[in-house]
C-alpha cells in the first residue's frame, strides 16, 4: 500500500473532483463534497495540512482505495 502524502484541504478537494465529487457548499473551514451515486457526503477541512488519519477516513468514505486516490493526485 502506498503511504498517504500530507496534503492541504484544497488539494484533497481537487483530487476528489477528478473522481466525480463536487463541492456543494462551504461553511466555515469545512468544504462539503457530494456525488450523485453516493449517499454519503465528504466534509473536508480547509486546512494547510490534513491529518493522515482524517484523509484515510475521507478516502474510505468515498469508496476509493488509497492507491486509487494517490493516482488521482497526479
Amino acid at each position: 500500500m502506498v503511504p498517504l502524502p500530507v496534503l492541504s484541504g484544497r488539494e484533497v478537494v481537487r483530487a476528489f473532483g477528478r473522481a466525480g465529487w463536487q463541492l456543494a457548499r462551504q461553511r466555515g473551514s469545512h468544504m462539503i463534497l457530494v456525488k450523485d451515486d453516493h449517499i454519503a457526503t465528504l466534509s473536508v477541512p480547509d486546512h494547510k495540512e490534513i491529518a493522515r488519519g482524517t484523509l484515510r477516513g475521507l478516502v474510505r468514505a468515498s469508496g476509493l482505495t488509497v492507491d486509487e486516490f494517490v493516482k488521482l493526485l497526479k
